[in-house]
């Protein structure tokens, strides 16, 4: 007798018809009917029990959250909602849970209590959909790059530069923090840490990616990433997961193209593959939506939003076009938008970029060449020497999901845009070794993870689409 998943008796078409599953009980009603999940499928399998061959004492411990383990004969089911169900002829508790005191009984949870029991949630529903398309973004941006050449590069954790220039920036350091050395100016003496320097927790993985991009041509990050920023909103994490492609001889065309493509592979790998578990996550978003005002409500259901993106020409706009169409705009001139657009060089908004995406081309939107002063020290200076060859990719609900650039191949203009910027030559020499030997055009571009899967799962609060969220004040688990 063979042991199978909840999914293939669900799905395939099984010739024996005697079973074996194992499990966590949802709920358990009349005495005689289980519903049993495996986390292989969002739709449970009703186990039918004949309660009078089975010893009391047993049935009593067939609780909401309990291990168990059936062995029976699938047949036709006789009742509405599935087509097979298992008549149980075998039935052992693997792992009792105590109704009295298991959190996650069947009722509908606030997210704020399901995230103090992160360790349980994905018992629910909600959360083992969220978590399989999680799982199964992550396959399909691996497979992506592997069948389009890139090479995968474990950048370093731990390092000694600030990629982002934002200085919130996890310390790590082996000093004693009740005895430290200090150095004559009476500040920390780092020479005496275990690297002997100041080092980080990495805020990106990019520039390191460029020094194998320019040996290997193509190739990819995909790895955790963190940021001390002491914010506490829906959209922040001190830990998240970043990918980071870098690509030599590639310019910002290339680059756009690329991230484009990318993009529209991974949501149409889960349209194709994880249709279950988008339906269920579409129909509670819409349900959601019955509950806010008119004005609250989404415009598309989220299938119609994934399509939105894998369906539509990317618009390619100038950052200066953009700025002249939103302050000609009816809700910058009628100061509906809560940052109004005066002058060239603002930087933009959630609300301007999801103007742009929802209201005025209704499609997916690509920015690009930003003010040099709102980017990045190595991003590539356009001939203007007022812009660079940045991009951000705006999506509708979210506004930027990625950003990237040609990164500057020249020598001397990478110096003096890191003087400017007081960053030290000596940091970053390895940097600009890259463009002392063979330098050439190479780009690249950085998506957050988990902003991704928020957008494909239509959660609201970036901690739901993590399984254990690192927040200010937050480190359970």
């Amino acid at each position: 007798m063979r042991q199978y998943s909840v999914s293939e008796l669900l799905t395939e078409d099984i010739t024996f018809p005697e079973v074996e599953i194992k499990g966590w009980v949802r709920t358990f009603r009349a005495n005689r009917f289980i519903a049993l999940n495996d986390g292989s499928t969002l739709n449970n399998i009703q186990c039918v029990v004949d309660f009078e061959n089975f010893d009391e004492a047993l049935l009593k411990r067939i609780t909401t959250g309990a291990a168990i383990h059936v062995t029976g004969e699938l047949v036709e089911s006789q009742g509405k909602g599935q087509k097979v169900e298992i008549k149980v002829k075998t039935l052992e508790v693997l792992g009792d849970s105590d109704p009295e005191e298991y959190p996650i009984q069947p009722k509908k949870h606030s997210f704020e209590f399901l995230r103090e029991n992160a360790h349980l949630r994905t018992r629910t529903n909600t959360f083992s959909a969220v978590m399989r398309l999680r799982s199964a973004l992550s396959y399909a941006i691996h497979k992506y790059f592997n069948e389009h050449g890139f090479y995968y590069m474990h950048t370093p954790i731990i390092t000694g530069s600030d990629a982002e220039g934002a200085g919130e920036m996890f310390k790590v350091t082996s000093l004693d923090i009740n005895n430290l050395p200090k150095n004559g100016n009476n500040k920390v003496d780092y020479s005496k840490d275990f690297f002997g320097k100041e080092t980080n927790l990495t805020v990106s993985g990019q520039l390191e990616a460029e020094t194998y991009a320019m040996s290997l041509g193509k190739v990819y990050t995909f790895g955790p990433t963190f940021r001390a920023e002491n914010s506490n909103t829906s959209r922040h994490l001190a830990e998240f997961w970043m990918i980071e492609p870098e690509v030599a001889f590639m310019d910002l065309a290339g680059n756009m193209d690329l991230a484009e493509d990318f993009l529209k592979f991974v949501i149409k790998y889960v349209l194709e593959n994880n249709s279950d578990d988008l339906e269920f996550l579409d129909k509670r978003q819409q349900d959601e939506d019955k509950k806010k005002p008119q004005a609250d409500r989404s415009d598309m259901t989220l299938i119609e939003k994934l399509k939105f993106v894998t369906d539509n020409h990317f618009k390619r706009v100038s950052y200066t076009e953009a700025i002249d169409i939103l302050r000609n705009s009816k809700p910058n001139k009628k100061k509906k938008f809560k940052y109004i657009i005066k002058d060239w060089g603002c930087d933009l908004q959630s609300e301007h970029e999801r103007f742009l995406v929802e209201k005025h081309f209704k499609c997916p939107v690509i920015l690009f060449d930003y003010p040099a002063n709102i980017k990045a020290f190595y991003m590539r200076l356009n001939d203007d020497g007022k812009t660079v060859r940045a991009m951000d990719i705006l999506f509708p609900g979210i506004g930027e999901i990625v950003g990237g650039a040609q990164r500057e191949e020249r020598l001397e203009v990478l110096k003096q845009k890191m003087a400017a910027l007081n960053i030290p030559e000596e940091e970053l020499w390895w940097y600009l070794d890259l463009r002392k030997y063979g330098t050439a055009v190479h780009s690249g571009f950085g998506l957050g993870f988990e902003r991704l899967v928020m957008f494909v799962t239509s959660m609201c609060n970036i901690r739901d689409v993590i399984p254990f969220p690192r927040t200010p004040q937050n480190a359970e688990f």
